[in-house]
């Protein structure tokens, strides 16, 4: 097969067999809802971070008790969308005691931005440069950074209550993660070094992570399903290790879930991307595996999390169910029921990097007004250049339309013209929603 990301693989494949959405019909001049939108709907005064919070208290109210927060973003790369996650995250930190924040990124780059965000360990900036690449490509960017570099002034201002950083996904481990778990079994076991040795040969990066990514792919099904085999083998095994009092068993866990991880990163590579059946599949245990890792790092340490992700993936209801058959956000509610809260983000119009249909090359692509009859075009009515609303607490008319699948604008990676729109209801979506009327494109590290 190519070297196309698996989810971006099976849109190209399964796209072609499901129908454009039929755009809702223009809803009249005084539609009556615009008004009832605009009662329950509360003013943002900007999106950037930093300065005066007070305006985002209708957020933390809509939050709650929650201990996992899913804000997500109708285009990868888009501003206001990252520096929106980034306001919102001080505010739950200095107002609500959250303490993680959780990026849609590989397990192990999360890792390497959490030792520099906690203990001060490496550059930032060369971490995304070097782990941020291909499947990841959107995100090494000024606003990424920013964050980043806010983390780690806050924990040297709170030494004894850290904020973390951490990455919930699996599609590429690095190296670091393999040394972390063969360090302790030869500490605690070095009579079975040898043995975790042969089973994670070949596994290891040896070159930069999207060339790893894009070779992963190349290599005969078989083969992958063989190094998946072993990655299970060695996971069984460390598993019957015994770790000793309660710093011991810390330790445990935390090389546990490195293992953990660095299994679903084999078996994630190991179903047939070929057919467009196993692509529809591995989707969706992509995010069942993320909603895991979300869940574990909760139980384990206790943080509340803000979890940053595609509105595809935080939300409750797929864009297209042939392709995710079902979402991360799906998958926490299980886990967590009113513990989890999701928050859409959509916009007007505005721009966005993403790369071409083939992606080649990385593009900043202009997008006007919103289609007649879509979500977006009722909502840029709304007097507020930029506002939030509590879904589930608007009046009946607001209920209605909301509860109605409408056509939605959603860009992932690759920007397909004709495929960018998808009939979405996101009363049943989303908990919450921020709209704004116009974006502009990230700054990617040059």
């Amino acid at each position: 097969m190519s070297c196309l990301r698996p989810w971006t693989f099976v849109v190209l494949v399964l796209v072609l067999l499901a129908p454009a959405p039929a755009a809702a019909a223009s809803p009249p001049a005084g539609d009556p809802v615009v008004p009832v939108l605009e009662r329950v709907a509360s003013p943002l005064r900007t999106a950037e971070p930093g300065g005066d919070v007070g305006h985002l208290r209708p957020v933390g109210e809509a939050v709650g008790d929650a201990v996992v927060v899913g804000m997500g973003e109708a285009t990868h790369g888009s501003h206001e969308f990252l520096t929106m996650k980034d306001r919102v995250f001080r505010y739950l930190v200095e107002q609500r005691g959250f303490r993680t924040f959780a990026l849609e990124t590989a397990w192990s780059t999360g890792v390497r931005l959490d030792d520099y965000v906690v203990h001060g360990k490496g550059d930032p900036e060369r971490i995304m440069r070097e782990d941020f690449q291909y499947t990841y490509a959107l995100n090494p960017t000024a606003e990424n950074l920013r964050l980043v570099e806010w983390m780690r002034e806050h924990n040297r201002r709170h030494p004894h209550d850290p904020v973390r950083f951490m990455g919930d996904d699996w599609g590429y481990t690095g190296p670091e993660l393999y040394e972390r778990v063969t360090e302790y079994v030869a500490r605690v076991r070095p009579e079975l070094s040898a043995r975790f040795d042969a089973l994670y040969r070949g596994l290891r990066p040896t070159v930069p992570s999207g060339e790893y990514q894009k070779a992963y792919f190349t290599r005969p099904l078989a083969e992958r399903q063989g190094m998946a085999a072993r990655t299970g083998r060695a996971l069984e095994l460390l598993e019957t290790l015994e770790p000793r009092g309660e710093a011991g068993r810390r330790e445990f866990a935390e090389v546990l879930r490195h293992a953990t991880v660095i299994d679903q990163t084999a078996a994630g590579y190991a179903f047939d991307f070929d057919d467009p059946r196993q692509v529809a599949e591995a989707m969706r245990w992509r995010d069942d595996v993320m909603a895991d890792n979300i869940v574990w790092w909760h139980r384990h340490t206790g943080h509340r999390i803000l979890l940053a992700g595609h509105n595809n993936h935080i939300g409750y209801e797929p864009e297209d169910p042939r392709v995710l058959p079902r979402t991360q956000g799906a998958f926490l509610r299980d886990r967590l029921g009113d513990g989890y809260v999701s928050v859409g983000l959509t916009f007007g119009r505005g721009s966005f990097k993403a790369t071409d249909p083939e992606e080649v090359h990385m593009l900043t692509h202009t997008v006007g007004p919103a289609r007649p009859g879509s979500n977006e075009h009722t909502l840029d009515r709304v007097r507020y250049d930029r506002f939030v609303m509590d879904l589930r607490t608007a009046p009946g008319p607001a209920r209605r339309w909301l509860a109605e699948a409408r056509p939605t604008r959603s860009v992932g990676t690759a920007y397909p013209e004709e495929r960018n729109w998808f009939d979405i209801a996101l009363g049943r979506c989303f908990d919450v929603l921020i709209h704004q009327d116009r974006v502009r494109a990230v700054d990617l590290l040059s």
